[in-house]
């Protein structure tokens, strides 16, 4: 079969024009050229340039700064409004507050004891929060009085291994050991142990986890307070056997007669100067120390302080309530004559 003459390509470009010669060949088609991207970096655009950066303000009252900057907060002592004047010109007190001064209970139990309608003050039942003055006239009915008499006071020797307080660090309570068989059988009460007797017994001043003697556990607020609140003056005698760097016998003579004397007074705790204290040697390798303040581990701080380290420590009286023949591990009730 003969071939047929080729198309001419359609379109506008293709058609031939009158003065044109012979149509020019067909043009292949050509084949589009891929270009590899330019790789080259280009100038990034100049950023504005950022605002000066405001100067450091002035510290605020109560800071303090540092030669590098650096602005810290000053820890301010606390301050105590002043005491409320009645209309007369006469100081006034809260009433839980008042109670507690007296000697009649702690807050805790004087707000209870409002609560229950169990306070009057110049024979009016008192409401919670009012205020009185130190002539007024404080009434507590016997009921609350009856519930106070049932509380207890506990003498415990605590042995070493025993925190003071709660469960620390997998360390068992002192609490654990008040139980009818660590009971001291020459103890003189009358009083029968009954479980409930447990129940917000807590201790009156701590001994430390490696330090053993006398530990007063109480139920009751008015023997907390005398004990460990912020105007108690009841002193706590210890003995405390300790060494002087390698000097393990025979410590007082190789012992300062100076350090001795700032034992006794001129030493600082926590940035607080201490409460004067009686310290002596009881025998060549043990002082005795008799405080009337209880800082946390105070008696060992106060030995490192003068170069001495404590091998020992043991309280052996509060007050005037001593630890005696208690053995160790054992406890007694506080007889109804004994006072702090």
């Amino acid at each position: 079969m003969p071939n047929s003459p080729p198309r001419p390509p359609s379109g506008p470009a293709a058609a031939p024009c009158a003065s044109d010669g012979p149509a020019p060949s067909p043009v292949p088609a050509q084949r589009a050229v891929l270009r590899r991207p330019d790789l080259a970096p280009k100038a990034a655009s100049p950023r504005p340039a950022a605002p000066p950066r405001p100067s450091r303000a002035p510290a605020p009252t109560g800071y303090r700064t540092a030669s590098a900057g650096f602005v810290a907060p000053v820890r301010q002592a606390a301050v105590r409004a002043p005491a409320p004047l009645a209309s007369n010109g006469l100081p006034t007190s809260r009433l839980n507050k008042r109670m507690a001064e007296l000697g009649l209970c702690s807050r805790r139990e004087a707000d209870d004891w409002i609560a229950q309608g169990w306070v009057k003050v110049n024979g009016t039942v008192a409401e919670m929060g009012v205020q009185v003055l130190p002539t007024d006239r404080i009434e507590v009915d016997r009921v609350a009085q009856g519930l106070q008499g049932q509380r207890v006071t506990i003498l415990l020797h605590k042995p070493m291994g025993y925190v003071s307080g709660q469960a620390e660090d997998g360390h068992t309570p002192a609490v654990a050991l008040i139980n009818p068989r660590t009971r001291w059988r020459e103890d003189p009460s009358r009083q029968r142990f009954s479980p409930p007797q447990l129940r917000g017994l807590a201790p009156a001043g701590r001994l430390d986890i490696d330090s053993v003697g006398l530990l007063v556990l109480t139920q009751d607020g008015r023997v907390a307070r005398q004990l460990i609140g912020e105007d108690s003056t009841v002193d706590k005698e210890y003995l405390v056997r300790v060494q002087y760097g390698a000097v393990a016998t025979n410590v007082q003579s190789a012992f300062p007669a100076d350090q001795l004397a700032r034992l006794c007074h001129g030493l600082s705790l926590d940035g607080q100067a201490l409460k004067p204290a009686r310290v002596e040697w009881q025998n060549p390798e043990q002082l005795r120390f008799v405080l009337t303040e209880g800082k946390k581990r105070q008696i060992r701080r106060m030995c490192e302080l003068v170069g001495l380290k404590v091998v020992g420590l043991k309280r052996i009286r509060i007050g005037g309530v001593t630890l005696g023949n208690l053995p160790v591990g054992h406890w007694r009730y506080l007889s109804a004559h004994e006072r702090f």
